[in-house]
């Protein structure tokens, strides 16, 4: 049966399988199966020690999976239902049946719905056949019934129709509201130099002011009375907060370690939630192979009054004994969070309000940069102490730079919103905080806190409208409910034995789908929808990368190209991960990454050819990566050795050029709704069972893209991005759909690449952002531009290397 495009919505209920008649040894060879079967007849078990569970797939990608039931081989109930999003290729539905065990799980059979028994729109309840491996009805008769409904996207009231309103409710199915009254603080980079002043004008005469993150930071530490919660997955004690010597601040020059150790002296309730990386820990070195300083951290703060724990990515308790090892040592608690309570406003009262902040910054070395990003001229000064180059394996600031420039975004969050993110922060430490040292705000401190409640009037036309989403799951926070049941109506979803948080992932599917005119993401990874992939040198099915917001993205601008409308959409990404660029992890990314970007292109080209349109793909969806190049300056840093020679590090160092390390994770739609967090554009960051995360959707809801295009924060915001990275604004700027847009970006990131990897130098770079280095063939394909199939100084493919012996599961 031919496969057909299911984009939208599917609702499935599965209420019971019958007739089973089973045993967990079905699928065993025969000799093992009697074996094992005679023991459990001698002991008692047989029947008793079924787990049957049933999953839900599109083809060959898994959607949705039941909990398990326990002692019931013939006639499981389990009565659960699934939201799901779906953008897939499908001929069948299909349920699978299978028993659980300690060495993974037991087949017992499948079902099929075709999928052309849905597109009509109707509801469909149905006992289907459950067959075996030749789609013959098992022997038993057994059966599972089920019910589904899809809704196609075309019927979406939300598809192509923006926020729209002050009464947009937000994402849907999710754990945590939307909250209205809020109000939000928008960061590029740890800091913000005086010299940086695009002029960006707003609605209502306003011009864009920038915002200062890690000098917000230290005034929100430095001015907490009562609390002060960070989480991270890495936070180094020695970094100093505040280092523009344009802007000092009293105490500013003392590290964080002595700050919070200062505010704790005073009384203040420091609990600090750090990632456990079991690497650095035994044989290890001490750092650990992501060199997160957790046992630095740990050991500064003991016997402090700061309460530093340690926390190991521990698993839920539903996976097998291989599944539990793969969280612990593969998977990172990865959240930036920082929640303090703060003086009101003007200080008009002696009452105090909680504030918090989300986003891709976390407190350690490496971080601190400005939107110059400078590979050697600070090396005498703010990076001096914290040279950060982890992608040549012997660098260090005796031998000088290019030390790799950061680039990073992040948020403060005040009202409502706060609460959540201080909710969340809650959650965990009862979790894996060990002692319960968590203030009661609402009873001992009552009449000083004020308790969740708008801090702009719903008539302020700054007032902000704001979401917090998640990946997460039972096993890092505590209080999720038990049954599925439960979870559903917490606007979480139920795994085979545990409770997940996937509302990241929704949030964005939500967001692409309402887009209308652009969208436009920086993130440090961008892999995804493996289901859609080319099976080439690869079983797709195999590789589990199934979230979808790369298919959602290409579906999106297919559909612009079908309803002749302009779309575009603008990806920024690292030149590679982070780590030495040949390895083979790395390079297993970067063959995600094109394969991704495959997929995408293919769905673009066709599609455009189906209109009979000649155009450049390029026009629609567009890649780029930062980098710097700086001339040798008079009087600059001299290192006192050299690297050593025919190595990447000699080769960057002489030629002047590194890429700036895109560690963002944020997406701008319309220039009316931006998510900013944690997460990343992989299966890690989205799965919800992996790596744990958090982000924030917000909009503006008097600066909505409507009869005319938003012109509020976020659209200063995007534009102040973009003049940090093209080096001036042009008026196109401010419709990025444009054709005329879209090519003038893409022309000058060719011309800024050109002089990045030319092999003269004659003056700076004058901007940032340059064209990802790949070609694009006439049927979509992604392939190496002539003589580029390395990245500049390196020996690693910019297409990246498939690696046939590292796990998909560590890469994705």
């Amino acid at each position: 049966m031919a496969q057909i495009l299911l984009h939208g919505t599917l609702h499935v209920t599965i209420y019971e399988a019958e007739s089973l008649h089973h045993r967990a040894t079905g699928s065993a060879p025969k000799f093992i199966r009697k074996f094992v079967e005679g023991i459990e007849d001698t002991v008692g078990l047989g029947k008793g020690a079924s787990k049957v569970y049933a999953t839900i797939d599109l083809e060959k990608a898994r959607v949705g999976r039941t909990r398990m039931i326990t002692n019931e081989p013939s006639n499981p109930r389990w009565f659960e239902s699934f939201h799901i999003y779906c953008a897939h290729m499908a001929s069948h539905v299909i349920f699978t049946v299978k028993d659980d065990n300690a060495f993974g799980a037991t087949l017992i059979g499948r079902a099929y719905l075709p999928v052309t028994d849905l597109l009509e729109g109707q509801e469909v309840e149905q006992s289907l056949d459950i067959c075996d491996k030749d789609k013959k009805p098992l022997e038993s008769g057994a059966k599972i019934k089920v019910k589904l409904q899809y809704f196609d996207i075309a019927k979406d009231k939300n598809w192509n129709r923006g926020v729209r309103s002050l009464k947009f409710p937000g994402v849907p199915y999710t754990f945590f509201s939307q909250r209205q009254g809020c109000k939000v603080t928008l960061y590029q980079d740890a800091h913000v130099p005086d010299d940086f002043i695009p002029k960006i004008p707003l609605a209502n005469g306003q011009y864009y002011e920038p915002h200062r993150c890690w000098e917000d930071i230290f005034d929100c530490i430095s001015n907490a009375q009562h609390l002060i919660y960070i989480t991270g997955w890495s936070v180094y004690t020695e970094i100093k907060l505040i280092r523009d010597s344009k802007r000092p601040k009293p105490g500013g020059d003392i590290t964080l370690g002595e700050l919070l150790k200062k505010k704790a002296g005073e009384g203040v309730r420091v609990l600090m939630l750090v990632w456990d990386d079991r690497t650095s820990v035994g044989s290890f070195k001490k750092d650990g192979l992501m060199a997160t300083h957790d046992e630095d951290t740990s050991n500064y703060f003991r016997g402090s009054g700061v309460n530093c724990v340690l926390c190991p990515r521990n698993p839920d308790d539903g996976g097998s004994i291989v599944q539990d090892l793969q969280i612990s040592t593969m998977f990172t608690h990865h959240q930036k969070i920082v929640v303090v309570d703060h003086e009101m406003p003007n200080k008009s009262s002696q009452r105090r309000r909680i504030v918090s902040f989300v986003g891709g910054l976390d407190l350690c070395d490496g971080r601190y940069d400005t939107q110059f990003h400078s590979l050697f001229r600070t090396l005498d000064t703010v990076h001096h102490d914290d040279f950060h180059q982890p992608n040549c394996g012997e660098a260090s600031i005796k031998k000088g730079g290019p030390r790799e420039p950061w680039h990073d975004i992040h948020s403060r969050l005040e009202g409502p919103i706060a609460w959540d993110v201080l909710f969340n922060f809650e959650q965990r430490w009862r979790k894996q905080g060990g002692k319960d040292l968590l203030v009661k705000l609402r009873e001992d401190l009552s009449d000083i806190i004020i308790p969740p409640s708008p801090v702009m009037h719903q008539e302020d036309r700054e007032t902000w409208n704001v979401q917090l989403f998640r990946s997460i799951d039972g096993g890092a926070a505590f209080g999720f409910p038990e049954t599925p049941e439960d979870a559903a109506r917490a606007g979480l979803i139920s795994g085979k034995d545990n409770i997940i948080d996937r509302s990241i992932q929704d949030a964005y599917i939500n967001a692409i789908r309402r887009a209308r005119k652009f969208i436009y993401i920086e993130n440090q990874y961008f892999l995804g929808s493996s289901f859609a992939w080319k099976p080439e040198g690869i079983k797709p099915e195999d590789i589990g990368a199934l979230h979808l917001i790369p298919k959602e993205l290409s579906l999106k601008i297919v559909s612009k190209i079908e309803a002749g409308e302009r779309f575009t959409v603008y990806v920024v990404v690292p030149m590679w991960p982070e780590g030495v660029p040949e390895s083979g992890s790395v390079q297993a990314i970067l063959d995600w990454q094109r394969r991704t970007m495959d997929m995408m292109y293919t769905d673009i080209v066709q599609a455009l050819q189906a209109k009979g349109i000649v155009a450049d793909p390029k026009d629609y969806l567009t890649f780029f990566c930062l980098g710097n190049r700086e001339v040798k300056r008079e009087g600059e840093y001299e290192p006192e050795e050299k690297p050593q020679p025919d190595t990447n590090y000699i080769r960057a160092q002489e030629a002047r050029r590194f890429m700036i390390y895109v560690h963002t994770k944020m997406m701008i739609v319309d220039d009316e709704y931006i998510i900013v967090g944690s997460a990343n554009i992989n299966q890690r960051s989205m799965d919800g069972a992996r790596d744990s995360e958090i982000a924030m959707g917000a909009y503006q809801p008097y600066y909505l893209a409507n009869r005319q295009p938003a012109r509020g924060q976020i659209h200063g915001f995007r534009m102040a991005l973009w003049y940090e990275h093209l080096g001036k604004l042009y008026d196109m700027f401010q419709n990025p759909e444009s054709l005329e847009c879209v090519k003038r970006v893409n022309e000058m990131a060719q011309a800024y690449w050109d002089q990045y990897s030319s092999d003269s130098l004659e003056s700076d770079l004058p901007g940032h952002l340059l064209t990802y280095p790949i070609g694009i063939q006439n049927d979509g394909t992604v392939t190496e531009l002539p003589g580029m199939e390395h990245f500049p100084d390196t020996r690693a493919r910019v297409l990246g290397t498939k690696h046939d012996v590292m796990p998909p599961i560590l890469t994705t």
